[in-house]
């Protein structure tokens, strides 16, 4: 019937059913407690399932929750559950998107079900190139300005912000790739396991999208009858659990090699902008045109965080130039008093 372990399942729901407890004891809204609570039910119920046909199969059944499961139910208790959605959805609980979008508005028909996970985040993007630009402006000026407190030659400082920017595009490229590869990854288990479930038991997986659709503010009514046209289209139904269950729109899960060149890119373009004047030049006036051209784009980049901090443009460029400033200074005097006790 399905190509689902079912040891696996039991326990899987089983853990889920323990952990759906320790997040009705830590929710105070009402209306959310009253959903996990009704999960957790949900939850046991199809651990049942897989319990009677590994018992027909002969195996002996007693659940004790795992390390991981112990150790997540207890941040649940002193962190709350809201802070702790993607390490929950990957624990196999559902219902963790009334934590992310408002309550449903439009309840008349089903098209209008996960309405608020469509549209893209698409500041997304920007607010990365934006801070992935900042990161290599503030590393590579700091980089510069620690070795010329040492007193480097220009020629050298001119290897070392290629080699810092190089190096540190490199290493932002890897990193995101790693956490965008191992992100969707995780994601497309599971969906696949939401599929498995839903092939498995889906009358099961539409009384707990009703449940979630009811936790959001829709009617009752109108929430069973919406999660049970769900299931005349099982791609739909696999769409919208994806979207209402595990909070994860399936046609944006984010490319890691997209990922990773957004992020060369960005932190590239803000670690040449102090290397330009030595690139341009080899007069004595290059570290100060550096500095001043640094100083220039830090509080540009401040003012253009502003578009997704809302604070003023003037008061975010003046913070991010005082913590650039702040940085640069701090290295260039490290790289001073190394640069005199190696000298010397």
């Amino acid at each position: 019937m399905t190509d689902m372990d079912p040891y696996a399942s039991w326990h899987g729901e089983q853990s889920a059913a323990w952990l759906y407890q320790c997040i009705a004891e830590s929710e105070p809204e009402p209306r959310k407690k009253a959903l996990f609570i009704a999960l957790g039910s949900e939850a046991t119920a199809q651990a049942a399932h897989w319990a009677n046909l590994l018992t027909q199969q002969g195996q002996s059944l007693n659940f004790v929750p795992d390390r991981r499961t112990r150790l997540v139910g207890r941040l649940v208790r002193w962190l709350g559950p809201a802070r702790l959605t993607h390490a929950l959805v990957a624990m196999k609980v559902r219902g963790m998107s009334v934590y992310r979008s408002g309550p449903i508005e439009r309840t008349s028909a089903h098209d209008d079900i996960g309405e608020a996970h469509r549209e893209p985040n698409r500041g997304g993007s920007l607010r990365a190139a934006v801070f992935g630009m900042n990161d290599g402006l503030v590393s590579n000026a700091s980089l510069i300005l620690g070795m010329a407190g040492a007193g480097s030659s220009n020629n050298t400082l001119v290897l070392t912000g290629i080699a810092g920017l190089l190096a540190g595009a490199f290493s932002m490229a890897a990193g995101e790739y790693i956490s965008v590869r191992s992100q969707r990854e995780m994601h497309e288990y599971q969906i696949a396991l939401e599929a498995a479930e839903l092939r498995a038991y889906p009358e099961e997986e539409a009384e707990e999208l009703a449940l979630i659709f009811a936790a959001r503010g829709m009617h009752v009514d109108e929430a069973k009858r919406s999660a049970q046209a769900l299931l005349a289209d099982p791609q739909r139904a696999l769409d919208v659990l994806a979207r209402e269950e595990l909070g994860l729109n399936p046609g944006e899960l984010g490319s890691p090699w997209g990922a990773a060149s957004s992020s060369f890119i960005a932190f590239a373009a803000g670690s040449l902008i102090p290397l330009c004047p030595f690139l341009m030049s080899t007069n004595n006036y290059a570290l100060e045109l550096s500095m001043a051209l640094s100083v220039v784009a830090l509080f540009a980049v401040g003012a253009s965080l502003s578009l997704f901090t809302g604070r003023g443009a003037l008061v975010s460029g003046l913070r991010m130039l005082a913590i650039g400033t702040a940085a640069g200074a701090l290295t260039w005097v490290i790289g001073h008093l190394l640069g005199v006790n190696i000298n010397a």
